[in-house]
C-alpha cells in the first residue's frame, strides 16, 4: 500500500558514488516514505548494490556529490556502526562467515547493544534465549544454529534466514535487503518472504534490491524502480516487475533515451 501522507523517511537528492576511482552513481534521486516497500531492478553494473552498500555507509565507496536525509539526519557524515545504530539496516547478498563466533553470541551483543542505544532494558542470556526463539519461529529455524559459529558452513538459504533473524531482532526503522532471493529454493524463498512481510509496519520501510521478478510473487512492492548507468530511469507500480519480466530491460533503455531526447529538443 502506497502511503503518500506519511513522513518521510529516506531522502536521496543528487547522489553520485565512486569506486577504486570508476563512478558507479550519477545523480541518483530517491524518497522513501513509512510504511512503504520499494524494489530496485536492473541489468548487472548498474549501480543497485553500490546503492545499497552506499547508504550503509560501505567504506569502499566514495560519496562525490548529492545528500542522503534519513529521518532529517544527514546519512553521510554517519560512520557504518552509527548508521545501523539509527536504524538503517542491510541483508548482505553474500553473508560472511564469522568462524569462533557462536551465532548466539553475535545476536545478543547486536540487539543489546541497539536496546542500550534506544535506552531500554538489555536481556541476560537466558531472557535473550527465550526471544530470539520466537523470533526464529518466524523463519522455520532450527535452535541449533545459535550453537553454530555465524553463517559458518550454512547453506545459502540459511544465510539469508540469518540475515532475515538480525532484522528480526533489531528492528531497523530501513531495512535494504540486496538480493536476498539470490541462491534461494522456492521454500527459502517462500519463508524468508514470510519473514520479512511479517516484519514490515508502518514505521519502518524496506528496500529490495533485486534481478528477479519471483521475490515479488511474495514481497509486494508499491514501487518498482529500474535503475541503469547509476540512476533510476524508470519508476512503477508492481505491474512493472511483470513487464521487465517479459521484455527485459532494453525497452527501458530505449523510452528513457527517447525522453532524454524530447527534453533536450523542447
Amino acid at each position: 500500500m502506497i502511503h503518500p501522507n506519511n513522513p518521510v523517511l529516506l531522502e536521496v537528492r543528487g547522489l553520485c558514488a565512486s569506486v577504486n576511482g570508476i563512478d558507479i552513481l550519477k545523480g541518483l534521486d530517491f524518497t522513501v516514505r513509512r510504511g512503504e516497500v520499494h524494489a530496485i531492478m536492473g541489468p548487472n553494473g548498474s549501480g543497485k548494490s553500490t546503492f545499497a552498500k552506499v547508504l550503509a555507509g560501505h567504506t569502499a565507496y566514495q560519496v562525490t556529490a548529492g545528500s542522503v536525509q534519513f529521518e532529517g539526519q544527514d546519512l553521510l557524515t554517519l560512520a557504518p556502526e552509527a548508521r545501523a545504530l539509527a536504524g538503517v539496516f542491510l541483508g548482505f547478498q553474500y553473508p560472511i562467515e564469522i568462524p569462533g563466533v557462536a551465532n548466539s553470541q553475535f545476536l545478543r551483543l547486536s540487539y543489546n547493544t541497539l536496546q542500550a542505544q534506544r535506552g531500554q532494558e538489555e536481556l541476560d542470556p537466558l531472557e535473550f534465549d527465550d526471544h530470539v526463539r520466537e523470533k526464529m519461529k518466524l523463519l522455520e529455524m532450527s535452535p541449533d544454529f545459535l550453537d553454530r559459529s555465524v553463517n559458518e558452513g550454512f547453506s545459502g538459504g540459511e544465510k539469508k534466514r540469518n540475515e532475515i533473524l538480525q532484522m528480526a531482532l533489531l528492528e531497523p526503522r530501513l531495512a535494504i535487503l540486496d538480493e536476498t532471493d539470490s541462491g534461494l529454493d522456492i521454500d527459502a524463498l517462500r519463508i524468508v518472504s514470510q519473514g520479512v512481510n511479517q516484519l514490515s509496519n508502518p514505521d519502518n520501510a524496506v528496500i529490495l534490491v533485486t534481478h528477479y521478478q519471483r521475490l515479488l510473487n511474495y514481497i509486494v512492492p508499491d514501487y518498482v524502480h529500474v535503475m541503469e548507468a547509476g540512476r533510476i530511469v524508470k519508476t512503477g507500480g508492481k505491474e512493472l516487475a511483470l513487464d521487465l519480466e517479459a521484455r527485459g530491460y532494453d525497452w527501458v533503455s530505449a523510452d528513457h533515451e527517447a525522453a532524454s531526447h524530447n527534453e533536450v529538443n523542447a
